[in-house]
């Protein structure tokens, strides 16, 4: 602990990967708060996705606050914490999906393809990061199993069901939501396959040191887990005026 402590308070100014992991629980728990809150001042429909968005930015909070002390203490990345918050939020985030065009018709088949799309995408990122041999061959091969899953969730937010049932939920505020929250799987998401590839083994490896990869992935987390809670909070917000 006292090993903690110290690693912690000798943070220097110029190292801003430890930086964005401290600013990323800070502001995953400020976000939290704020959803939690609000969640009263919104109609009874939009209260579950409201408590699903401070789920999310709470549950990486409790990781950041973890997951900055092990980057502190050791200099690694914490490839496994990391992922536990993503096999925990990421589905959570799918579930958003559903519960803002349930109202459309939603069905839960449309749910749950789009949670195994994201099981897939964790599951075949964290073979090719976490049992990495150094090898461009295994980072590549598990990236593009990952691929297909980002793939489906994307292809349904833009162009297959999520798109069809935003466009018929009579809901301008909804339509625009889903829409927003399409860009941030295009964009933000868009963000984690370059730290994926900055790992050892990958293809931008010889661009970014190791640790650099937490600069993509905090960053990542930051946008899209706090920007789909406040979509959310839009679409809620909205709709109950």
């Amino acid at each position: 602990m006292n090993t903690i402590f110290l690693n912690v308070m000798d943070i220097k100014a110029d190292d801003p990967v430890t930086f964005t992991f401290f600013t990323g629980y800070m502001a995953m728990l400020a976000a939290s708060v704020f959803f939690f809150f609000e969640r009263g001042q919104v109609d009874g429909k939009w209260k579950t996705s409201l408590l699903v968005s401070g789920l999310i930015t709470g549950i990486a909070a409790v990781h950041y606050y973890y997951m900055r002390d092990y980057f502190a203490a050791t200099g690694k990345t914490p490839v496994a914490l990391r992922y536990i918050d993503w096999t925990l939020t990421v589905p959570l985030m799918c579930l958003e999906f559903y519960l803002l065009l349930k109202p459309a018709g939603a069905k839960s088949s449309f749910m749950w393809k789009l949670i195994a799309a994201s099981v897939l995408m964790l599951v075949a990122g964290y073979i090719g990061e976490a049992f990495t041999d150094g090898s461009t061959a295994h980072s590549v091969k598990w990236g593009v199993i990952s691929t297909i899953g980002y793939v489906y969730i994307l292809y349904s937010a833009w162009f297959g069901e999520a798109k069809t049932l935003a466009a018929s939920s009579n809901s301008a505020a909804v339509a625009k939501g889903i829409n927003a929250l399409a860009w941030f799987v295009l964009v933000g998401w868009a963000i984690y396959p370059i730290g994926y590839m900055a790992m050892p083994g990958g293809w931008l490896s010889n661009m970014f040191a190791p640790e650099d990869v937490n600069l993509f992935y905090n960053l990542a987390d930051a946008i899209n887990k706090i920007g789909f809670g406040l979509v959310v909070y839009g679409i809620a917000t909205s709709e109950s005026k």
